[in-house]
């Protein structure tokens, strides 16, 4: 596309855009394999100014007590980035490889909007409870509860929904009153970047509040995990990578919030209208190439069902095939990186070892010989205790089970390390309800409910993280609880 915004090659740190001390790194285009631009590459050296400014901004103004502050600025933010968009978009499609239409929702147009939440929240929320007076050891008290800010907050953000993640992760902290060092992934710095200068340019946050750093050194994010000024870590990622960030912060106690991995399951009860539920389970694997840790990438039908419905999934998935993430029919977009794209085809190639089936796809696209491509995938014939079935592959890939009945099904949801996201669908509102009751999960969709929106607290169970983003519980999790007494 040959996209290179303005101010995109600059880290912001201490309220100042600013070079990146390592040079600059090129960024890809998934779609083509160009390389439409550079993002700066900062060094540790960098990050130890971003957090020092973030500590700076933190200890020696007001922000954390001027709540109305706070929301102002956040709508400042939220209505600059909207003026915007259409730059936001193409750099998103660009070095996201995101389909288009993602981007009227949770790729980019949601996720600014959301800010305006959070700068409500800001206002609304009982920073103060009275507790009343008491007692103890005979001595008249009045007590209060005071909700603080936690400190310096070190966001660490994957590629595959950048957007979305950097707001869920700057609005709750900004918004309580912390300072922030935001740290992307290599792979999409613009998507910040660009953030990170709007910010400094048309709103009024405070030098140092919001730092922006990108880098192609994954040690540089590392930083923020050990450094002893940041307070709380919020990490979105693998769940291996996830087991390092909490090992890291564990060395000084910090608060850690980690938001990982998923397997999660596509329960179809015996009730239910299979071609829908089938077509649905499709849809939701091959948007955006199946990159999204809350997909549900496992459909768990009925047994008595299982070949019907292998045939209604496998003429579904076979219609969506991959294209120019530019286009506003284009469902599945490419994959991120040549890594991926070959980590996905070696999980495929994975379960032909396993006894598998590959129904539809299986490989590259024919015709596409540029972008990271990969072909929607159904694989069946594999039980629930295969690699295919209980690792995440983060690909356009599918693998259909099945299941004797409702106990059975959840049995099979649960038979995993993973517990992000699930979905059921049935006509029964009791069985309906036992489903959801029993799958231990972080969400749950009942016959193509939507469960994302600001309000609504994400995370998981299980090896699925820590935690809470989104929502008062994702606010809260950026906030201190201070108990206070006074002699009544």
């Amino acid at each position: 596309m040959g996209l290179k915004p303005e101010g995109s090659s600059e880290l912001l740190i201490g309220g100042k855009l600013v070079p990146g001390s390592g040079g600059t790194f090129d960024i890809v285009n998934p779609a083509t394999e160009e390389i439409v631009g550079q993002a700066a590459d900062a060094t540790v050296a960098d990050m130890d100014d971003a957090i020092a400014a973030a500590r700076t901004a933190f200890d020696t103004t007001s922000w954390s007590r001027d709540h109305a502050f706070r929301a102002t600025c956040l709508r400042q933010l939220r209505d600059a980035l909207q003026g915007h968009i259409e730059e936001l978009r193409e750099v998103t499609i660009a070095e996201v490889g995101a389909p288009v239409f993602l981007t009227s929702g949770p790729q980019l147009e949601g996720p600014i909007a959301d800010l305006g939440y959070f700068a409500d929240l800001a206002e609304s929320y009982e920073w103060e409870t009275d507790l009343g007076e008491a007692k103890p050891m005979g001595i008249k008290n009045s007590r209060r509860l005071q909700r603080e800010a936690a400190g310096v907050v070190g966001a660490i953000t994957p590629w595959n929904f950048p957007h979305q993640i950097n707001f869920a992760k700057i609005g709750p902290a900004l918004a309580a009153g912390c300072t922030v060092v935001l740290k992307p992934a290599p792979d999409t710095p613009w998507c910040a970047a660009l953030v990170g200068k709007v910010a400094a340019e048309e709103t009024d946050i405070p030098d140092g509040v919001l730092n922006v750093v990108t880098s192609s050194d994954h040690q540089v994010g590392a930083a923020l995990s050990s450094d002893p000024r940041v307070d709380v870590v919020s990490f979105t990622g693998s769940t291996a990578t996830g087991r390092k960030v909490m090992a890291a912060a564990a060395e000084s106690l910090k608060r850690c919030f980690l938001e990982l991995g998923g397997k999660s399951a596509f329960i179809v009860l015996d009730d239910a209208d299979l071609a829908s539920a089938c077509s649905m389970a499709a849809f939701g694997v091959v948007t955006h190439a199946g990159q999204g840790c809350a997909m549900t990438t496992r459909l768990v039908v009925p047994r008595e069902k299982y070949d019907e419905a292998i045939a209604l999934t496998r003429d579904s998935m076979a219609g969506l095939q991959p294209g120019d993430p530019a286009n506003k029919g284009t469902v599945c977009g490419p994959v991120i990186s040549a890594v991926q794209r070959d980590r996905v085809l070696g999980y495929i190639e994975l379960a032909k070892t396993e006894g598998g089936v590959i129904e539809t796809g299986g490989g590259r696209p024919a015709g596409r010989d540029k972008g990271f491509f990969v072909e929607p995938t159904l694989i069946s014939g594999v039980d629930n205790s295969s690699r295919v079935a209980q690792e995440e592959i983060f690909g356009p890939v599918l693998v259909i089970l099945p299941h004797d009945g409702d106990d059975d099904a959840i049995a099979i949801a649960n038979d995993s390390i993973y517990g992000l996201s699930g979905a059921v669908w049935g006509t029964d509102p009791d069985r309906i309800r036992k489903v959801v009751d029993g799958v231990r999960t972080g969400t749950m969709a009942v016959n193509g409910g939507i469960w994302y929106a600001a309000d609504v607290p994400f995370g998981g169970y299980k090896q699925s993280g820590i935690g809470r983003e989104m929502g008062v519980a994702g606010f809260e999790e950026y906030l201190e609880t201070k108990a206070v007494a006074t002699p009544a």
